[in-house]
């Protein structure tokens, strides 16, 4: 589909750049509920009341993706939920899982017995049994003769290693529940080892059922399966261990160690192992060459996180450039080759998101009796002190949007009061807050661009291009400048710029879909837009959806 050669207007176009006009779709910056009166409020939720539906239901699909189930995104006041325990831990970098390498398609085998985990390319399980229903394995059976092991990261509470066998490779994330370690030698409490704490079932189970939520979803991990892991470390595990954190002192010579070594486990330490699919390479580990890659990999992880918005009402919370992972699975295609003057969808990567530690999600947004399932923030506040990052600014950005509801970052020693007073009430990480991915999507776009080792002059025309678009997606602009809501509306500005065509999108799917975004060309669509930008500018609507106050309870 050709990039259209109109533009719609609204209001006095001629007096707004091309990058305006668009935005006027769109719901506006934050501002403080305090500017806002309530009347002005309304004014502005009867104006755009059917855009935002529209826009927040938007349901993506990619070109190679199956079709999923399409729901729609209303947004409620989550219910009350029982606060964890508090559990503290130390301050320190959330590494969460690089995928490294790419791996080869592995020939598919039957199926191993119940008592062999599997790392072939195995059907996601979606399973709510308890940990007492989980089978039980040891090291040996985990890692038996023949399989490689090989750790590659420490993610957010968790060790991460790679499996590979001669069905293929799987990455696990082994979680230490509450049991017993040996104590520190001296020598380790010497060295500065930090042991990371371990985790209630009930502080595990809500991972767990975001991934099972989003195992349907294009664009995130492939969920296969999880169970428990108990007794003394094997030899491989040891081995690997010791590699891992020798090849980290060389390259960061002051880096603590966190996680115990293998030598201390006792036959009643237990694990949670949760077994994903091989996504290929870290982006941070990865170089980018060319213009095409940024089109792709930012777009592709907003597209991913339009769908889960609207399917899920998902946030991610945590998605910095080790959570997300490429892989090579088409040729690029040359510009001569192009049938479409879309920038996107050209360098044959699949992007892939991880790690839903922080993450928030709803199973049915239109089902008031599903609890929202939510890392609670609060619990440890080292994470919005801490600067020893640039990832930490974004912490602290949607902590500070809870607080004041703008675009306002308040500085590390604003961050020391659990559960302080905000805009709605005590802060509650469960209540949904869409604007969280588009300060994680303004955190990767500036990420790409700093990172980018390719032809200056490929740099340069994709910053030309999407000049105005970073004006409104740039968290530090300033108040007078509209922003984006949700990632929903950044891949909904994308279609309109022509950036990506609508055919990319559905992919030739469902009826439905093709019905959804065809509400970016109707009259009716268009009246929205001219009523909402005709507004009182001081009545610009707000990410926030002004729900009722939730407290933990």
């Amino acid at each position: 589909m050709s990039r259209q050669a109109t533009v719609r207007k609204y209001g006095k176009q001629q007096k707004k750049s091309r990058c305006d006009r668009l935005f006027a779709e769109l719901p506006q910056s934050p501002v403080r509920p305090a500017l806002v009166s309530a009347n002005a409020v309304q004014q502005d939720d009867d104006a755009i009341g059917k855009l935002a539906e529209r826009v927040t239901a938007i349901n993506i699909q990619d070109e190679n993706d199956e079709p999923h189930r399409s729901k729609p995104s209303a947004k409620r006041a989550p219910t009350r939920r029982k606060q964890k325990p508090a559990s503290p831990e130390p301050a320190r970098e959330s590494t969460p899982e690089p995928v490294l390498e790419t791996t080869p398609e592995p020939v598919q085998e039957p199926t191993p017995e119940p008592d062999e985990p599997s790392y072939g390319d195995s059907e996601a399980v979606e399973s709510d049994a308890p940990e007492e229903e989980l089978r039980v394995l040891c090291w040996s059976e985990v890692c038996p003769p023949g399989d490689r092991i090989m750790k590659i990261a420490e993610a957010s509470y968790a060790e991460v290693y790679r499996v590979t066998n001669e069905r293929g490779t799987s990455i696990i994330k082994v979680i230490r529940m509450e049991s017993p370690i040996k104590a520190q030698t001296k020598p380790q409490q010497k060295s500065g080892l930090v042991d990371e704490e371990p985790h209630s079932e009930a502080d595990l189970l809500g991972e767990l059922q975001i991934s099972e939520w989003l195992a349907d979803i294009p664009g995130f991990v492939v969920y296969k399966e999880r169970y428990i892991v108990q007794g003394k470390a094997c030899r491989e595990l040891l081995e690997t261990h010791q590699a891992y954190h020798k090849r980290a002192k060389r390259q960061d010579p002051g880096r603590l160690q966190f996680y115990p070594s293998p030598s201390r486990y006792l036959d009643d330490t237990r694990f949670l192992v949760i077994e994903l699919g091989d996504a290929g390479t870290a982006l941070e580990d990865f170089q980018l060459l060319s213009s095409d890659q940024l089109w792709d990999i930012f777009f592709h992880v907003a597209i991913a996180l339009a769908r889960a918005e609207a399917e899920v009402e998902f946030e991610h919370r945590d998605l910095h450039e080790g959570n997300l992972c490429i892989r090579q699975v088409g040729e690029p295609v040359v510009e001569e080759d192009r049938d479409t003057a879309a920038y996107f969808g050209h360098s044959g990567f699949e992007i892939t998101i991880l790690d839903y530690g922080l993450s928030r999600a709803r199973g049915d947004p239109d089902d008031e009796t599903i609890e929202p399932v939510a890392y609670d923030l609060e619990r440890d506040l080292s994470l919005f002190a801490s600067e020893h990052a640039p990832q930490c600014r974004v912490y602290r950005q949607m902590r500070s949007f809870l607080l004041r509801g703008d675009r306002v970052c308040l500085p590390p020693k604003s961050h020391k009061i659990a559960y302080a007073e905000g805009v709605d009430g005590p802060i509650s990480w469960a209540l949904h807050e869409p604007y969280t991915n588009v300060l994680w999507l303004a955190y990767l776009y500036d990420y790409l661009v700093s990172s980018f080792l390719g032809p200056k002059k490929e740099l340069n025309a994709f910053k030309r291009i999407t000049r105005d678009f970073w004006t409104h997606l740039n968290p530090e602009a300033d108040d007078s400048i509209p922003g984006f809501a949700s990632a929903s509306d950044i891949v909904m500005f994308a279609v309109e710029s022509g950036w990506i065509d609508e055919d990319q999108l559905m992919g030739g799917r469902s009826i439905i879909e093709k019905s959804i975004l065809s509400i970016l060309s109707t009259d009716e669509f268009a009246r929205d837009c001219d009523d909402f930008e005709m507004s009182s500018p001081s009545a610009r609507r707000s990410p926030r959806r002004h729900q009722q106050r939730h407290v933990i309870v």
